[in-house]
This record gives structure tokens, C-alpha cells and sequence, in this order.
């Protein structure tokens, strides 16, 4: 099987990696991809925001599954296009990928299909936003979410009413979020531990992938403002088995039997994040693609049958057995560059990268990274995520921090806790 993989974060790294080791895939191409990507298949220069180009790399090079990792290329109706054309495609139709890329759309469906959330409200003009977070309806903190795509800087978790109306300005007047922005979901705080699920559906079915928790804030103890994510480890000791039970039945089944029923199956991920509150676990966000940090941690998990499944989805029906998931636990720590999440340095010179990736249990994935004059330099905000695998969380946290120490750039921060939310569970 020769499959292209969309996209050039450590999302698609670590996609290329699980199946470039798959027995039933032959060639592994990534678009555009990274440094990391290109040692283990061949990257091809791409406009992921054209379609039609993507179709014609996937008619050209005679791919037989296409896996896409961000949202922007569904969210422009790649999917809808490969379907009309018979390819075989991993990620749902312009509709499916709403759920992500409308949090007004995916309140509505989830109000719709009786999947348990947040309560809300949507806004189109600035007075019915501050009316909403005047703390009347919904008490404070409230959450502000500019309604589109905003590069995971669209939602304010606002503490008083003064926060909450210059979250709404922000978006609706400065429009810093461009059209994301012209229409706001306000919502009530929800307050618990936040877990994440991951599932493949079929458009009839879904296969269970793993879970991971993830770091959102900058700093050790979740501090700071938030980011696309510094770290992950893998299973959550959330993660039970009625808890599976429960979401699959009461939010992954609706996901898919909604979509049946217009019309529009939803093949692909399903990223379902979730709070558990006082009064039972409530979806927070979905996501139409595998996440970054957590592809990371859940990836290497999977010991070997993911190829087949992607492409039964992909086709409408689940091909062979599930992939066999490990009962290893893994620890993922991203390295970022000075000023991240606010800026990102590039073109810094990195060192240690293969060092690292030497050490028992130690996988490095590439993100933010590029080859310049025969160096790899940092490109990006989230430049590296250090992976370390173990029988137990600490032996997964010692891997990965041991694999960390290896790697120097400057300005290089990270996180010192990553995994120590799992080792507090587990004590």
C-alpha cells in the first residue's frame, strides 16, 4: 500500500513513523513534511490549501490512502472531492469537519443529538455578547470562543466581567480573529479533569485509538498562557473502561449516526476532549484530526495494524482485526523556542537531535523544524517533541527527560512536568 500523508507538524511525523513500520505499506509519501519525515520516506513540496492539487499528487504518484493531519485541508472540501473521485481518503467531508471548524455548528449538533456539553449561547452582533457574558445567564468565569478556525487563540476563559467584554471587543470589534471572530459562542465554565479520547469511524462504526492528557499552559503547574500544546502522556489513567463505554454510546455513536442521516458518513478521527464534571463527563471540543502533542504518545502505542484500518475507514468499512495497542505508557515533551506561544524564533541551530533519539525508549518527533546550509534550524514555535516509552509512567518520564537533556538549541524551554499528573494518579 503507497499512502500520502498530509501535513508537516509532529502530528504527521509521528503518522509517518507508525506506517513507514507497518508491514502492509510499501512507500510512505508526506506533503509537504519535515526533516524528520524525509528520513523515512520522500516529502513533496504541496499547497495543502488546494484540493484539486491534492488530488492530482494522490492521481500522479498513484496513492492508495491519503491520511490527512490539520483541519484546513477538510475544512476546504478535500475529502468531498477525493469521495467524488472514488480515492480513498481518512478525514470527513466540509460538513463532518464543522464539528472543528464551527463551535457554533458543533454546539448545535451536540444540542441536536443530546450529547452532553456545556451550556451556551451563539452570537452575532456584539450587544447579544455582552449581554451574555454580563454573568446574568452563565455566572463567571465564563468562556468566550470565536466561532472559526483562530490558530488555537480564539477562546477566552474570562474571570470577571471586564475580562469577558474585552474578549468579546477583541473578536467581534478589533476582529483580531478576521471572520472567525464575527460570531462568538459563549458558554458556561465547566470545572474537572480534562481527558482526551481518540476513534476512527467508518461512517458505521468506531474503533477505539487511545487516550492521553494534555499541557496547554506554557509553564510547570500549568501556568502561563495557554499554547498548542506542551506535552502529552499516554493512556490517561482516566481513561476506564466505563468511561469508554459511556462516550462511545452517548457522544462517538451520535457523532456518527447524526452525520448518517444527512447523508454525509463520517469517515476519519475523531478527537473527542472531554471534562469530567460533578455531573458526568461533558465535551468540551471535538476535533476532526488526530491531535499534536497527543499523536505523539498515542501513536507509538499502537504495535501494528493501524495501515488496514485507515484504509477499511477510509472505504467505508473496517478492513481486518483493530490496531493492537501496547499496555505501555508514553511521555511526550515538546521543545519550543524562545518567545513561544507569543513568537517563535527560526533559523536557530539544533544539536543533539540524534543523540537523543539513540537512547533506549527514545523517539524524537520533528515539527517546527527545517534544513538550512546542511543544518537542522528551528522553523516554528514547537520545534521538537521528545518521546519516552516504558512499562510505567516513570520509567516513560525518565526516558523522555533523559532524551531532552541530549538536545540543545538556544533559547530552547520546555516543561519539567510532563507525566506527573499520570505518576499522582497511579500513586
Amino acid at each position: 500500500m503507497k499512502v500520502l500523508v498530509l501535513g508537516s507538524g509532529g502530528r504527521e511525523h509521528a503518522l509517518v513513523w507508525q506506517l513507514s513500520r507497518d508491514s502492509a505499506v510499501s512507500e510512505v509519501l508526506t506533503a509537504p513534511g519535515n526533516p524528520g519525515t524525509a528520513a523515512l520516506g520522500r516529502n513533496v513540496p504541496l499547497d495543502l490549501g488546494s484540493p484539486e492539487s491534492i488530488l492530482q499528487l494522490a492521481n500522479r504518484e498513484s496513492v492508495d490512502l491519503t491520511v490527512v493531519g490539520p483541519e484546513a485541508p477538510l475544512e476546504r472540501g478535500v475529502a468531498d472531492l477525493f469521495r467524488e473521485h472514488k480515492r480513498p481518503l481518512v478525514g470527513p467531508t466540509r460538513r463532518g469537519a464543522a464539528l472543528e471548524c464551527s463551535k457554533a455548528h458543533a454546539k448545535a449538533f451536540m444540542a441536536e443529538h443530546d450529547i452532553p456539553t456545556a451550556r451556551f449561547v451563539v452570537c452575532d452582533d456584539v450587544a447579544s455578547a455582552l449581554e451574555a457574558v454580563s454573568g446574568a445567564r452563565f455566572g463567571f468565569p465564563v468562556v468566550v470562543k470565536a466561532d472559526g478556525l483562530a490558530a488555537g487563540k480564539g477562546v477566552t476563559v474570562a474571570a470577571d466581567r471586564a475580562e469577558a467584554e474585552a474578549a468579546v471587543r477583541v473578536a467581534m470589534v478589533d476582529k483580531q480573529f478576521g471572520a472567525s471572530g464575527s460570531r462568538l459562542v459563549i458558554e458556561e465554565c465547566l470545572s474537572g479533569p480534562e481527558v482526551s479520547l481518540f476513534f476512527l469511524s467508518d461512517g458505521q462504526h468506531a474503533s477505539y485509538l487511545g487516550s492521553a492528557q494534555d499541557h496547554k499552559r506554557i509553564f510547570d503547574d500549568d501556568r502561563g498562557p495557554n499554547t498548542g500544546g506542551m506535552g502529552a502522556f499516554a493512556p490517561s489513567p482516566l481513561a476506564t473502561i466505563d468511561l469508554l463505554r459511556e462516550t462511545y454510546e452517548r457522544i462517538v455513536q451520535p457523532v456518527i449516526s447524526g452525520h448518517a442521516l444527512i447523508g454525509e458518513p463520517y469517515r476519519g478521527f475523531l478527537y473527542v476532549s472531554l471534562m469530567l464534571t460533578a455531573d458526568g463527563a461533558k465535551v468540551i471540543e471535538f476535533n476532526v484530526r488526530f491531535g499534536d502533542p497527543e499523536a505523539q504518545v498515542v501513536l507509538p502505542l499502537i504495535d501494528h495494524g493501524l495501515a488496514g484500518v485507515l484504509h477499511g475507514a477510509a472505504r467505508g468499512g473496517f478492513v481486518g482485526a483493530s490496531p493492537v495497542v501496547s499496555a505501555d505508557k508514553t511521555v511526550g515533551v515538546v521543545l519550543a523556542s524562545r518567545g513561544y506561544p507569543a513568537s517563535a524564533e527560526s533559523g536557530v541551530p539544533i544539536d543533539g537531535v540524534d543523540r537523543a533519539a539513540a537512547l533506549p525508549g527514545v523517539t524524537v518527533f520533528h515539527a517546527g523544524t527545517k534544513m538550512q546550509d546542511g543544518r537542522l534550524v528551528t522553523a516554528g514555535g514547537r520545534v521538537l517533541t521528545v518521546v519516552g516509552r516504558g512499562a510505567t509512567y516513570r520509567e516513560a518520564m525518565e526516558r523522555a527527560y533523559a532524551g531532552v537533556r541530549e538536545i540543545r538549541f538556544d533559547g530552547m524551554q520546555y516543561r519539567t512536568d510532563i507525566g506527573k499528573k499520570a505518576l499522582d494518579a497511579s500513586t
